[in-house]
């Protein structure tokens, strides 16, 4: 006989349910967010022109931003439960905007580096407590629903970066990509006093496991620059091998900080949460294939093909008009089939798109050669990602939804911030010149062969590791 349990108890909200403004505003919150991890992909070669970046270092515009906010998104989770959601959401939005003008504003590669970094540490206050506000606001079938809305914009946003980041970068100019986050932070800000209900905290400041979350960063930081260097120094180099030491060592320096504090950044008994540890993973591996894909593919349109950045950035478009129906679809696929079943379609479609893509030609025509692969993978990453929201979060109370939050978004920006550098490594390896937009057709397939590959991988271990969950009408959800 299955194992069935529930998956979250009944709340003493009306049953009628919750207004759906609060979801609109926080959507619009983390669609900013996301939107931000690749909005400046198809900006980058402007960028490098106008601040004068070294060709290499061009992807830590991206790399810089995504690191900073996985590697503090525990630190923003945690804090959301002790200090209070509405706080920490404020305090998010307000650092981010900042750190957004001054992005705009940057006038040398550190310069914007240093403000991507900084728009990354508001991002993760920012996110973990918009989810677990709509974790703990919404249940039942609304719950499902947020969740899948939410699922989708993280897997959309990414996507729709691209077209937005063609448009301003043409039509405006390369620094209105982070200029408009300024507008919307400022009327999110007041709303979210005025819709928002504050919540007290569990604890202090005091509680908060600082040391352990910037060795964490650090460590990070280190892991990506070593793979960063691979394309010029080579896997076995001196360099490369200090950096993936120095890597090891800060994260195991972390484990060990971890195991001996009073107020860890992960409780040991969340390891046992098999729904919550399968969905993190999964939201890392379909997390760093979408970016390195969307970043690598950026590069080459404009780069190998001489596309503008508008055209680089509409050429993505029917990828994120392909989520848009599969939004719709996927809670009804998961309520008949099950997470297990969904998700591994899911990352199947996006091993497929991944693939139509590496077979491209030298010069490939857009409408037989590109559009058919952005559009699987757009139909595979809205049931991928989807379902992994409702899987990492379906075992979830409200008093560890900050934690939660803070897991999945971890590795939702941590997988991006592997998936450039991987990719663009392997790319790199064969074309050269990848990293500076000027990659050949055999650097670009090669990067979308491992994709896909990696891809498929993640298929097999989905259906080994994900827990069937099919979310109910109601407030149960039953787990195989």
């Amino acid at each position: 006989m299955p194992d069935v349990r529930t998956t979250h108890q009944p709340s003493e909200k009306d049953p009628a349910g919750q207004p759906w403004t609060i979801l609109v505003l926080l959507a619009i919150a983390q669609f900013m967010v996301i939107l931000d991890v690749t909005v400046v992909n198809v900006a980058l070669p402007s960028i490098g022109t106008d601040l004068g970046f070294a060709p290499e270092d061009l992807q830590w515009v991206v790399t810089a931003y995504v690191l900073f906010t996985g590697g503090l998104l525990l630190l923003g989770g945690r804090a959301a439960d002790m200090l209070g959601r509405r706080r920490v959401l404020l305090a998010g939005l307000t650092v981010f905007t900042l750190a957004s003008l001054a992005s705009g504003l940057a006038d040398s590669p550190g310069m914007l580096i240093a403000s991507r970094a900084v728009q990354g540490f508001g991002a993760a206050m920012l996110l973990p407590a918009a989810l677990s506000t709509v974790t703990a606001t919404y249940t039942g079938s609304q719950r499902t629903t947020a969740l899948s809305i939410w699922g989708a914009i993280a897997a959309g946003g990414a996507v729709v970066g691209m077209v937005v980041g063609g448009m301003l970068t043409s039509w405006l100019s390369w620094e209105w990509i982070f200029f408009i986050n300024v507008p919307i932070g400022l009327v999110a800000i007041p709303l979210a006093v005025q819709l928002i209900a504050p919540v007290p905290g569990t604890g202090g400041l005091r509680q908060l496991d600082a040391l352990g979350a910037s060795t964490f960063v650090a460590g990070l930081v280190a892991l990506v620059y070593g793979i960063e260097g691979t394309s010029t120094h080579g896997w076995g180099s001196s360099r490369t091998l200090v950096l993936f030491a120095a890597g090891a060592a800060l994260l195991a320096a972390f484990a060990a900080i971890e195991r001996g504090a009073s107020r860890a950044l992960i409780p040991p008994a969340t390891w046992r949460v098999r729904s919550l540890v399968s969905g993190v993973g999964m939201m890392l591996g379909a997390t760093g294939i979408l970016v390195g894909v969307l970043f690598l593919s950026s590069l080459y349109v404009q780069g190998t093909l001489g596309w503008s950045a508008l055209e680089a950035g509409f050429a993505f478009l029917p990828l994120t008009l392909a989520i848009i129906p599969v939004t719709h679809l996927a809670p009804h696929a998961l309520t008949a089939l099950g997470t297990k079943r969904v998700l591994s379609a899911g990352l199947l479609l996006m091993a497929a798109g991944a693939g139509l893509l590496a077979l491209a030609p030298d010069r490939p025509t857009y409408a037989t050669d590109l559009l058919p692969g952005f559009i699987v993978m757009g139909v595979g990453l809205g049931f991928t990602f989807v379902t992994i929201q409702v899987t990492a979060m379906s075992e979830v109370g409200e008093r560890t939804a900050g934690l939660a939050s803070g897991l999945v978004t971890t590795g939702h920006e941590i997988g991006a911030a592997l998936g450039v550098a991987v990719f663009s490594a392997v790319a790199a390896g064969t074309g050269s010149g990848a990293l500076a937009g000027l990659g050949s057709a055999s650097g670009y397939g090669d990067g979308l062969t491992v994709a896909g590959l990696v891809a498929a991988g993640m298929a097999a271990l989905a259906v080994a590791t994900v827990p069937s969950i099919r979310p109910a009408s109601a407030a149960q959800a039953s787990i195989h």
